[in-house]
C-alpha cells in the first residue's frame, strides 16, 4: 500500500486489552462505490496516495493497513440517553479501525466506522448507515471544520449495495458505511462502564491512557490527582466545544454521555441542524420532545454530561478536586463564548468588560431580527466590523432598527482582525454558505432520484471555499 512518509501508525488503544473493546469482522457488502474521498484530511495522516482501489479495500472492505491495528474493535461504554442510563451500549454499527498520527501536529487520530455491520453490541439493529444519514454527516462536518469548530472529519463515505429498512424515512433506502477521522473515540461513557462495574482498576487505566495519549501534561501527577487534572482539561476543551457550536448556530441533537468525548472534539451526527435564526428553543431531533437538547440549552446539556464523568473519576480521585475542575466550567464557558463569537465578528478583543458587551449586543441585534434574519447572514455581513458592507446589503433595512444601533455603535470600537480577508471573492457574494435543513434535503433529492452528486460536490467545494475566506 503506497502510504507516504506522513504516514505514521500508532495503535494504541488496544493495549488496553479485553475489558475496553470486543475484536469485531467488518460487513461483507455486496457492493462498494466510492462517494466521497477526504484527500485534504487523507493528507494529513499519510495516506492520500492511495488509489481508489487500494482506498476501497481499506474502507470499505477494512483490510488493515500497514503496521495498524490487525483487526476491527467494537469499542464498550454504556451512556445516559436523554437522562436515561443505559448498560447496554457500546459500538452497534462501528468499530475503531486503526490509529495513527497527525504529521502536522502528532497528535493521535481515530480512523473509525459507521454503518460497518452488526457487532455485541447491536441490539438486534442491522449495524448498517444510510446513504443520506452518511451525506448528512459529511456535510455536518465539512461545515463545522469551515466554521472553526472543533469535529471530527468524514474521510471516507462508500455505497454499499443493501436496500435498508428505517422507520423514520422512505425504505428502502441506499446503505453505506462512513469512516470518520477523530481525535479520540474515549467517551464519557467509557468511563461509565466501569464505574458500574465497580472497576476502579479499569478507570485508572484509562484515566493513564488519556493522560498518556492525549493529555501528556498529566503524566507528572499520579493516581487520583491525574484523574482529577483530566477532568478540568475536559472540562476546558467542552466548554470550547459548546462555546464554538453556539457561535456557529450549530445544534448537536442528542448530546448524550456516549456522544461527548474527552478530547472535546464534535463527532457523530445524527440529527443535527443549523439555526435558520437565532431561537433557543430550537431543537434538532424530532424526538426530543422536551427540548432537553435545544439550541440554547447545550451548556447545560454539556455540563450535566461532565458530572456523570466526575462521578466515575471519583472513584480513583479526590472529591474536592473534581468539584473544583466542574466549578471551572461557567467560566470558561464564557470566556470562550466570548473568544468565538469575537472569531465570527472578525474583530480583535478590547478587554474583558468591553467584549462581553459587545457579544451581548450581537445576541440581542440577532433576536431582534426577527423571522428575516438568518443566523449565518449576520456574521457575513458584519464581518472585520465592515459597516458599509452591512448596510448597503440586502439586510439593511433590518440592520436600521434601535437594537442594531446598540450593536453597531459597539461593533465600531473594535479594530478588524486581518481585515485583508474581506478581499477574498467569498464576500463579493450577496449571501454566505449556509447549510440548513432545507438545503440538505435538496442536496439529497437528486441523489436519490437520479444518483447525480453534482449539487453534492459542489457544495462541499462551496463550504471549503468559505472556510479558507474566514479562515477561523
Amino acid at each position: 500500500m503506497p502510504v507516504s512518509p506522513a504516514y505514521r501508525p500508532d495503535p494504541r488503544f488496544m493495549r488496553l486489552g479485553p475489558d475496553f473493546a470486543d475484536p469485531v469482522a467488518p460487513a461483507d457488502f455486496p457492493a462498494r462505490i466510492l462517494r466521497f474521498r477526504n484527500d485534504r484530511a487523507a493528507a494529513s495522516v499519510g495516506l492520500e496516495g492511495l488509489s481508489d482501489e487500494e482506498w476501497l479495500a481499506a474502507f470499505a472492505g477494512f483490510e488493515a493497513l500497514p503496521d495498524n491495528q490487525p483487526g476491527p474493535l467494537a469499542m464498550r461504554y454504556h451512556g445516559h440517553q436523554f437522562r436515561v442510563y443505559n448498560p447496554d451500549l457500546g459500538d452497534g454499527r462501528g468499530f475503531l479501525f486503526a490509529q495513527l498520527r497527525e504529521a502536522e501536529t502528532g497528535r493521535l487520530l481515530d480512523l473509525a466506522t459507521k454503518g460497518s455491520g452488526r457487532t455485541p453490541w447491536s441490539r438486534g439493529g442491522d449495524g448498517r448507515l444510510t446513504l443520506k444519514g452518511g451525506v448528512r454527516e459529511v456535510l455536518a462536518a465539512e461545515m463545522l471544520q469551515a466554521l472553526g469548530v472543533p469535529t471530527s472529519r468524514a474521510f471516507s463515505l462508500v455505497e454499499t449495495g443493501e436496500a435498508l429498512q428505517r422507520g423514520d424515512e422512505p425504505s428502502p433506502t441506499r446503505s453505506a458505511v462512513l469512516t470518520r477521522l477523530s481525535h479520540s473515540h474515549i467517551r464519557f461513557g467509557s468511563f461509565q462502564r466501569h464505574a458500574s462495574e465497580g472497576r476502579a482498576d479499569n478507570i485508572q487505566r484509562l484515566v493513564d491512557h488519556a493522560a498518556e495519549d492525549y493529555y501528556p501534561e498529566l503524566m507528572p501527577r499520579e493516581g487520583g490527582d491525574r484523574g482529577a487534572g483530566l477532568l478540568a482539561l475536559a472540562v476546558q476543551a467542552s466548554a470550547r466545544l459548546v462555546a464554538r457550536w453556539m457561535a456557529a448556530g450549530f445544534v448537536h441533537g442528542v448530546l448524550n454521555t456516549d456522544n461527548l468525548n474527552i478530547t472535546g472534539e464534535s463527532f457523530d451526527y445524527g440529527p443535527w441542524r443549523f439555526l435558520p435564526r437565532n431561537d433557543p428553543n430550537f431543537t434538532a431531533a424530532y424526538f426530543d420532545q422536551t427540548g432537553l437538547y435545544s439550541f440554547g440549552r447545550q451548556p447545560e446539556a454539556v455540563f450535566w454530561n461532565l458530572q456523570q464523568l466526575a462521578a466515575c473519576l471519583a472513584l480513583v480521585a479526590e472529591e474536592n478536586a473534581l468539584v473544583e475542575a466542574l466549578n471551572g466550567f461557567s467560566a470558561a464557558y464564557r470566556r470562550e463564548l466570548t473568544a468565538a463569537m469575537l472569531n465570527r465578528l472578525g474583530v480583535k478583543p478590547r478587554g474583558d468588560d468591553e467584549d462581553v458587551d459587545l457579544v451581548n449586543a450581537a445576541f440581542r441585534a440577532l433576536a431582534s431580527g426577527g423571522e428575516p434574519l438568518r443566523w449565518e447572514p449576520f456574521f457575513f455581513d458584519w464581518f472585520c466590523g465592515e459597516t458599509a458592507r452591512a448596510l448597503k446589503g440586502p439586510r439593511a433595512e433590518i440592520y436600521a432598527n434601535e437594537t442594531f444601533m446598540a450593536f453597531r455603535e459597539r461593533l465600531a470600537a473594535f479594530e478588524p482582525d486581518r481585515p485583508e480577508r474581506l478581499a477574498d471573492p467569498y464576500f463579493a457574494q450577496g449571501e454566505p454558505e449556509e447549510l440548513l435543513y432545507e438545503a440538505v434535503e435538496g442536496l439529497w433529492a437528486p441523489i436519490d432520484q437520479a444518483d447525480d452528486w453534482s449539487a453534492f460536490e459542489a457544495k462541499v467545494a462551496a463550504i471549503r471555499a468559505a472556510g479558507a475566506a474566514w479562515r477561523l
